[in-house]
């Protein structure tokens, strides 16, 4: 097959692998925007899912539908070390552009607001070359959004936001990015500003993407947080679906795949919209011809895994220390013993307990905290219930037990 015209190449193709099977999420976007824009009660929304699942595609897609109803749009990626306000405004000041509010003079007090918003975060007393500059050409508003309390300020200028949009009959939705990874206060103060915003009916959501653990992360902020977002958990690919993810790009470039092809692709891939990508591009690169056969995919093979050690699984584990690898690789363990007893196959065990791992490990659970809590900031696992971790990459087991 002609490697220059590569479908699954990272970035070709008009409807990437990843989604397939997201028609419903995208069909009941496009029910919250429309009942937003007309002054309906709304809940945003969070897509949450594993690593690998094709959380950021789709939350491109969800901006892509937002735009196309003409609503202001700004998109953020949290980071652990870095606060709300700066990348916040940013987004925020993308999404005012986008409106095309014809009042200038409204989105110039708007605009003001914002940057002072922005530049709450050097304090009152720090000088001008301190300041961040958003790049807004407007003199900051005293007196809105500039408290100093995130919460409060949050409240302040998504209401003026709100306003603004509500005046051209559009709206304005956050697309966030590793939302988890938001601290404490912050997630505090965006629940809160949700609230307000979806009291007073203003056309304001709020649309985040990130790990399993993100509404027991929203939950813990605020306790009305369940009925502020429509939870979306985002999956593997069933059958149906990781078979159109494969020959959709296939049938573009007039190629197909065999009916055992296919099976072992979804075999080889679980469904995971990532590794069916990654296996989907090199198989191409070596099949001759089409139809594209099993022992075309049994050829692919190896390389897919290779690429996948390497970039996927690869970088995330050389972030860990020498002790976290230990830790790792014991959940590894524990998983093995766990399939070995009945309890499912390796890549399909989900949790495993922290008492477990101590056991594998020979150590007492309270010396191994700390290792835990580094892999939870890194993101390499999460605890969706107390006592229990597991991996936030899926097949990351099977890669230790084979790499490691």
């Amino acid at each position: 097959m002609d490697p220059i015209r590569n479908p699954y190449a990272p970035g070709a193709g008009q409807r990437p692998p990843e989604l397939a099977g997201r028609d419903e999420q995208l069909a009941q976007f496009d029910v919250v925007l429309e009942r937003v824009s007309r002054g309906r009660p709304e809940r945003s929304m969070v897509l949450t899912g594993l690593r690998g699942v094709g959380k950021t595609v789709l939350l491109n897609a969800l901006r892509s539908a937002a735009v196309r109803k003409r609503w202001g749009t700004g998109k953020l990626e949290a980071r652990p070390d870095q606060g709300l306000r700066r990348p916040l405004s940013s987004a925020l000041h993308q999404a005012i552009r986008e409106l095309g509010h014809p009042q200038q003079d409204d989105v110039d007090h708007v605009l003001g607001v914002l940057k002072a918003f922005a530049q709450r975060e050097a304090g009152p007393a720090a000088k001008l070359a301190e300041k961040w500059n958003p790049g807004i050409d407007v003199v900051a508003r005293k007196g809105r959004a500039d408290s100093g309390d995130i919460e409060i300020d949050l409240v302040e200028l998504f209401t003026d936001i709100g306003g603004l949009a509500a005046d051209v009959g559009k709206g304005i939705a956050v697309f966030i990015d590793e939302m988890q990874d938001l601290g404490p206060d912050d997630i505090s103060a965006l629940c809160a500003a949700c609230h307000e915003i979806s009291q007073s009916g203003l056309p304001v959501i709020v649309v985040g993407a990130g790990l399993p653990h993100l509404p027991a992360v929203l939950s813990a902020s605020k306790s009305y947080s369940e009925r502020l977002f429509r939870y979306q958990r985002i999956d593997r690919l069933s059958r149906e679906a990781a078979d159109a993810a494969l020959e959709r790009p296939a049938g573009d470039e007039d190629a197909a795949y065999t009916g055992e092809a296919l099976e072992a692709m979804y075999a080889a891939t679980g469904g995971y919209p990532y590794f069916i990508q990654a296996y989907g591009k090199e198989v191409w690169d070596l099949a001759p011809r089409s139809p594209i056969t099993v022992d075309d995919v049994k050829v692919a093979a190896p390389a897919a895994e290779a690429e996948l050690a390497v970039g996927f699984f690869g970088s995330r584990y050389e972030r860990a220390t020498p002790g976290e690898r230990e830790y790792l690789r014991a959940m590894a363990d524990v998983a093995v013993d766990m399939a070995a007893t009945g309890q499912g196959r390796i890549d399909d065990i989900g949790s495993v307990a922290t008492a477990d791992v101590a056991i594998q490990l020979g150590k007492k659970p309270q010396s191994l905290s700390p290792a835990r809590d580094a892999l939870l900031k890194k993101g390499l696992i999460y605890s969706a219930e107390r006592g229990l971790i597991a991996f936030t990459v899926p097949h990351f087991g099977r890669y230790l037990l084979d790499h490691a």
